[in-house]
């Protein structure tokens, strides 16, 4: 069976099959089970967003803390699901005028691509290298975030989801690099 019978798409395909390619394999894998977290993340503030809505309009009972949590759970949330976007190229980028150059040379925009991961894993690298000092120093003096004695949440976990979504964002846009650099020298 063909891919255009599959009805599923060359770019749909970012974890690649071990025997094809093992680092790619591993790599989209471990981006997709990150992208499945953030997902169910999504949902589970949703959920507590709408618990506070209610208890506040209905109950006169907030939530406490949903502002606190939402605040950090987004960024989390992005760092999450951003190694599986570079992956599947599907980051915010002028789609239309990259198939207009694509119809004209596939070399420029696999070479385009190429310098966009570049780009992208050096200022992933730089929020990393920023970030990876903070972790260890949040473990260390219980920082929290909240009203003490009112509620409270470590800050920790929300710094490991940034550093461990970098380095996989670092790994993921090298990772694409090589694939956009083997492309063009596959292309006639």
């Amino acid at each position: 069976m063909s891919d255009e019978d599959s009805g599923e798409f060359e770019e749909d395909r970012f974890v690649p099959a071990f025997s094809e390619a093992p680092v790619g394999a591993i790599l989209g894998s471990a981006a997709a089970a990150l992208s499945a977290v953030g997902t169910i993340a999504i949902g589970a503030l949703m959920l507590l967003i709408v618990a506070d809505v209610i208890g506040r309009n209905f109950l006169d009972a907030p939530v406490t803390g949903v502002s606190e949590i939402a605040a950090r759970s987004v960024v989390a949330i992005v760092f999450l699901q951003v190694p599986a976007a570079i992956l599947q190229r599907r980051l915010t980028r002028a789609d239309f005028l990259v198939r207009r150059i694509e119809t004209a040379s596939p070399a420029a925009v696999s070479a385009i691509e190429a310098v966009f991961s570049v780009v992208g894993a050096i200022v992933f690298a730089l929020i990393l290298w920023a970030s990876w000092p903070k972790l260890p120093e949040s473990w260390a003096t219980a920082e929290f975030f909240g009203v003490q004695g009112v509620w409270t949440i470590p800050t920790w976990p929300f710094r490991g989801i940034t550093v461990l979504g970098c380095a996989l964002a670092v790994m993921a846009a090298l990772y694409r690099t090589t694939d956009e650099i083997r492309t063009i020298r596959s292309l006639p």
